[in-house]
């Protein structure tokens, strides 16, 4: 039997995402309460522009004091999209302890407090529910918060940021230099006015903190993750990543170590083979790429951002947080029982794609490749070329720390016949 009385949801912020989240839950109602179990009612959204029209939503309903709003103590649930740090944390603590539970897309914050919100919400009795942080529609979170809770994740590869993929993309597939594809992303809206959260990797590093400390059950915070920007990827680069049958993308990588015993998270680009799923994924679309002890390689893949498909997914927690409601039960909290160690970016592994400007001369690939041994990095394969004097010399490792290859490249700068290092990419998915 459907209970009558309605579950009250309060919505802060109504932008891109928040006007779709209203949007839906009022031409969906019917549904959204068949599958609850109850009806869900708007019964307050909070803004910062009071006078804007909001189409489909009742004015009587919009306020500029969200504290208040959250405050009511008859709010079931309170919807954040307002993004950014503060008052957004103050806003969801303060829900909590007036007896709401919470669903939220604000990956900063979760990925920077995550862990303090988790507490909060245990401590009042109420969920906290984050689908939308991270990847857009794609489910991602529950299928490692729930559906591989009884496995061992190992290794979680990504794009996570629609925008830096679109760009990559565009280089990969037009020969476009990097500024050319930023300014076809931002004429499209894909890109915003100031990008940096994006190119820099902002964006996709505290997405990484938020997957890692669900996949490995350590707490891993948006400082522990190393992060790279793509704004220095040129169109030379993607010409010898397909030298190598590869292609060029930002990644998002968490990985637990060997042993068992440490983790480490961290954002930057990369090459990766063209057999591997991840080299497919163009445009400004999400992929992850999951794998796990038991159920081997899993995929996750579709649109990582946007009004629409950020909306559903605040809608599928919107409404496994109302059943949870109706049942007076809680869902699943902060697993850290593993309480890993993070281990910082020195201590990573992988192979590296080296450019180097030397004298063209005899001897020096000699040079060149002692220093690597001297550092205890092997070589894979090296191509020269050279004319007039100069040449191009192109070193791929086998798997090497970053602090020995760091170590290594210090040492050929000092070489007299290295003009310079052009670029230093790793090579992933293999």
């Amino acid at each position: 039997m459907m209970r009558t009385r309605p579950l009250k949801v309060a919505l802060l912020g109504c932008g891109v995402v928040g006007s779709e989240v209203a949007r839906i839950m009022t031409t969906h109602a019917d549904d959204l309460a068949a599958r609850i179990g109850a009806p869900v009612e708007l019964a307050g959204v909070a803004v910062r522009r009071p006078g804007k029209v909001r189409e489909g939503i009742d004015p009587a309903l919009v306020t500029t004091d969200a504290t208040a709003l959250v405050k009511r103590g008859d709010i079931d649930v309170v919807v954040e999209v307002i993004g950014g740090i503060e008052p957004a944390r103050t806003l969801i603590t303060t829900a909590f302890a007036h007896g709401a539970s919470v669903v939220s897309a604000n990956k900063a914050l979760l990925a920077q407090d995550g862990a303090a919100l988790h507490a909060a919400a245990g401590e009042h009795g109420k969920d906290l529910y984050y689908e939308a942080a991270v990847a857009g529609a794609i489910p991602l979170i529950r299928p490692l918060r729930e559906s591989l809770a009884g496995d061992k994740v190992n290794r979680v590869l990504g794009i996570v940021n629609g925008t830096t993929n679109f760009i990559l993309d565009k280089m990969d597939n037009s020969g476009a230099g990097y500024q050319e594809a930023l300014d076809e992303a931002t004429a499209l809206g894909y890109a915003e006015a100031d990008p940096t959260a994006d190119v820099e990797g902002f964006d996709a590093a505290a997405k990484a903190a938020i997957l890692a400390g669900i996949a490995f059950h350590t707490r891993v915070r948006l400082d522990d993750v190393y992060r790279e920007g793509m704004t220095e990827v040129t169109a030379a680069d993607f010409r010898s990543a397909k030298e190598m049958g590869c292609t060029i993308k930002l990644l998002a990588i968490c990985e637990r170590a060997a042993d068992g015993q440490s983790v480490t998270a961290r954002v930057h680009p990369a090459m990766i083979p063209l057999t591997h799923p991840l080299a497919s994924v163009r445009g400004a679309y999400n992929a992850v790429f999951v794998e796990s002890d038991a159920a081997g390689q899993l995929m996750f893949y579709g649109p990582g951002a946007g009004g629409s498909p950020t909306a559903s997914a605040v809608l599928g927690d919107l409404v496994a947080v109302c059943r949870n409601r109706l049942g007076g039960a809680t869902g699943p909290g902060e697993s850290a029982y593993a309480d890993l160690t993070v281990s910082p970016m020195g201590e990573v592994v992988t192979r590296y794609h080296i450019s180097l400007d030397v004298a063209d001369k005899p001897g020096v690939l000699a040079q060149v490749a002692t220093v690597f041994a001297e550092h205890g990095v092997s070589i894979d394969t090296v191509r020269q070329q050279g004319k007039d004097g100069e040449a191009s010399l192109v070193v791929v490792t086998h798997r090497a720390s970053d602090a020995s290859l760091s170590g290594t490249v210090e040492a050929l700068r000092k070489l007299d016949t290295v003009r310079g290092v052009a670029s230093i990419m790793r090579v992933e998915g293999e």
